[in-house]
């Protein structure tokens, strides 16, 4: 078994949060995850559409082809994913959100 990993090995990517809420404190607020198992990874993921996700993407400066789009839930929810490295961390941001109901409608057929 390794050794368990302390608060002070998630140094970088709560650093990075800190200066994310400094900096962009008005953007709608993600759920944010951090864990021991990629200490060095921050991920911001936005559950309620795709507007939020774009804000972030936009001042995080990540281009747009560098965006992973995604369908889940049988093509009714659809998942944005990018990473970009911010402050030291590898920054995953992901973005949900509905497909509209004209596009489910017309993969159906």
């Amino acid at each position: 078994m390794s050794e368990s990993l302390t608060l002070d090995d998630l140094a970088v990517p709560m650093r990075a949060l800190r200066l994310l809420a400094a900096d962009f404190g008005h953007l709608p607020a993600p759920t944010v995850s951090v864990s021991p198992i990629y200490p060095k990874r921050l991920e911001l993921s936005l559950h309620s559409g795709l507007p939020g996700f774009e804000a972030w993407r936009e001042v995080l400066g990540i281009a747009p082809e560098e965006v992973d789009h995604h369908v889940h839930d049988d093509g009714r929810t659809r998942a944005l994913c990018a990473t970009v490295t911010y402050a030291g961390a590898e920054l995953e941001l992901i973005g949900y959100g509905d497909v509209p109901a004209s596009v489910q409608v017309e993969a159906a057929v």
